[in-house]
């Protein structure tokens, strides 16, 4: 009998184990989205743009090409363009521009940006001061609406040896219907 309650012991520990480790790598896998967007954005890996305050104050006579790239998914009933389609900014330079977006259906919707930059390794060197991207944008029936972005480039990408060679960046935005998960699509992209 001592040799059959043994047993069940070890059962149970190894069922309790088991337990344990599906619940962690559960938890693991709700938490990498979120600590890969947090990566993304520390790092700049895949194209994920900074976010600041403000710009450094170290203006640079330095230019470079950014060039504005807008989709919008095929479920959310939207136009949606650059008002500049290539612009030229000098590197440390506060630079606004605004995206157009219009709603062609016939009833309100609302939707969620995700953006990249490319080449990915520029990513760590945009900088938005302000942005759509931050908040879900609900446009009424036939509503049209001018979407500001402030960023600058930061001057240290000329001294990293990766991207002081970059002459266009190209700032790129993807509208979804705010029911899909923007972050999960953000993270998607940046896999990309």
């Amino acid at each position: 009998m001592s040799d059959r309650g043994d047993i069940q012991r070890k059962n149970k520990r190894v069922a309790v184990m088991a337990l344990g480790v599906s619940l962690a790598m559960l938890g693991a896998a709700y938490a990498s989205v979120p600590l890969y967007r947090i990566f993304c954005q520390v790092t700049g890996f895949g194209g994920t743009t900074q976010r600041a305050e403000a710009a450094t104050g170290q203006v640079l006579d330095t230019e470079i090409s950014v060039r504005f790239d807008a989709n919008v998914s095929d479920k959310l009933s939207w136009k949606f363009h650059a008002g500049q389609p290539t612009i030229r900014v000098r590197l440390g330079e506060p630079t606004l521009i605004h995206y157009v977006a219009t709603n062609t259906a016939t009833h309100e919707t609302t939707g969620t940006a995700i953006f990249n930059v490319t080449p990915p390794e520029a990513g760590i060197y945009f900088n938005k001061i302000e942005c759509f991207c931050f908040t879900e944008q609900t446009l009424k029936a036939g509503e049209r609406a001018e979407m500001p972005v402030q960023f600058f480039v930061d001057p240290d990408i000329l001294k990293d040896p990766d991207t002081r060679a970059i002459k266009e960046i190209t700032l790129s935005y993807s509208f979804y219907p705010a029911t899909t998960k923007a972050a999960d699509k953000q993270a998607a992209v940046s896999t990309n």
